[in-house]
C-alpha cells in the first residue's frame, strides 16, 4: 500500500486549515487517512505549522512519499534535515549529540528568521494604519441648518 504525507483540508470557504496526514494514496484528499501528523494554518503570517518530528521521520523512513506542499513544509521545519543528519548516525559518520546540536543550531536560526520576518509584516502593517486617510463625519446639525429655509 503506497503511502503519502498530505495536506487534508478542512475550514470553511476562503479561510482554509490543513491537518498534515499520512494516508493511502488511493484514497481522497479529504478521505479515510492512516495517521495525523500535524497542522498547517497559511492565514498567519508566517504561517503556523506544527507537526511531530519523530512521526514524519518514522513515516519518510518507512517509504512514505511527500507531496510536493508538504515536502516543501518538511524542508522548512528542518525535517529532511535532521533525518539527513540521522542517516549519518545509521552511518556512523557522526553521532547523536552532534546531531542534536546541528538540528538546535538551525532551529535557532529559522525562529530568528520567522521573527524577522513576523516583525517586519507587523511594522508594515502599522505604517498602513498611519498612512491611511481618516475619515470625515459631517455633523448633522450642520446639514439640517443649510437645506432649511428662512421664514421671513
Amino acid at each position: 500500500m503506497p503511502t503519502k504525507i498530505r495536506l487534508q483540508r478542512h475550514g470553511r470557504k476562503k479561510a482554509p486549515f490543513y491537518q498534515i496526514v499520512v494516508a493511502d494514496s488511493r484514497s481522497p484528499r479529504d478521505g479515510k487517512f492512516i495517521e495525523k501528523i500535524g497542522s498547517y494554518n497559511p492565514l498567519t503570517i508566517p504561517a503556523t505549522i506544527e507537526i511531530n518530528v519523530d512521526k514524519a521521520i518514522s513515516w519518510l523512513d518507512k517509504g512514505a512519499q511527500a507531496t510536493e506542499t508538504t515536502h516543501r513544509i518538511l524542508s522548512y521545519k528542518g525535517i529532511l534535515y535532521k533525518r539527513h543528519l540521522l542517516r549519518g548516525v545509521k552511518k556512523g559518520v557522526v553521532n547523536a549529540a552532534e546531531v542534536e546540536a546541528k538540528f538546535t543550531e538551525f532551529m535557532a536560526q529559522h525562529d530568528a528568521k520567522a521573527n524577522a520576518k513576523k516583525d517586519a509584516h507587523r511594522k508594515q502593517k502599522n505604517e498602513a494604519k498611519k498612512a491611511a486617510p481618516k475619515k470625515v463625519v459631517v455633523e448633522a446639525a450642520e446639514a439640517t441648518s443649510e437645506e432649511a429655509p428662512s421664514a421671513e
